[in-house]
């Protein structure tokens, strides 16, 4: 256990961060989800609606620290070409 007033704030702050990041890497993968299953399912106007709701929550979490700016761009580029493809 800490002992110091410092290292006993940083202990509050990292577990009200975790709690926050957890959250919104949990947000980030919902949205991912509705688009996967919406290309799933086969329905192009409804994955390329998903799509234009997943992408700015991608991104904020690039944004804010969550998920790094190439795993934003690679999950965004495959779930793009996947939506493409279907017919």
């Amino acid at each position: 256990m800490a002992n110091h007033k410092s290292a006993l704030k940083r202990i509050r702050r990292n577990t009200r961060r975790a709690q926050i990041n957890g959250d919104r890497m949990s947000r980030i993968r919902t949205y991912i989800k509705r688009v996967e299953t919406a290309i799933h399912s086969g329905d192009k106007q409804a994955a390329a609606d998903a799509f234009k709701q997943a992408q700015p929550e991608i991104h904020r979490g690039v944004t804010k620290g969550v998920i790094h700016r190439n795993a934003a761009a690679r999950k965004i580029s495959r779930l793009s070409s996947r939506i493409k493809r279907i017919d």
